[in-house]
């Protein structure tokens, strides 16, 4: 199976934790991280390879905010 790593630490009065392993397993690297009340998932997907005649860093950045928790629901 996948080696699920669980990193817990103190940032000032903040208890962080981070996860991987577990969630996302598709992407090429996954980093679930808690700190209080909000939880932000990190994925990264790469190629092996870079494609011919490329001479430049394609890099693409999707953020989306969920505001459910807080009763902020859209429509």
């Amino acid at each position: 199976m996948f080696n699920k790593v669980v990193k817990t630490f103190q940032w000032g009065r903040h208890q962080v934790t981070m996860e991987t392993g577990e969630i996302a397993r598709q992407a090429s690297g996954a980093v679930l991280l808690n700190m209080d009340d909000t939880v932000v998932l990190a994925t990264v997907v790469g190629a092996r390879t870079a494609k011919a005649g490329q001479d430049f860093f394609p890099l693409t950045v999707d953020y989306i905010e969920k505001t459910y928790a807080a009763g902020r629901i859209p429509g």
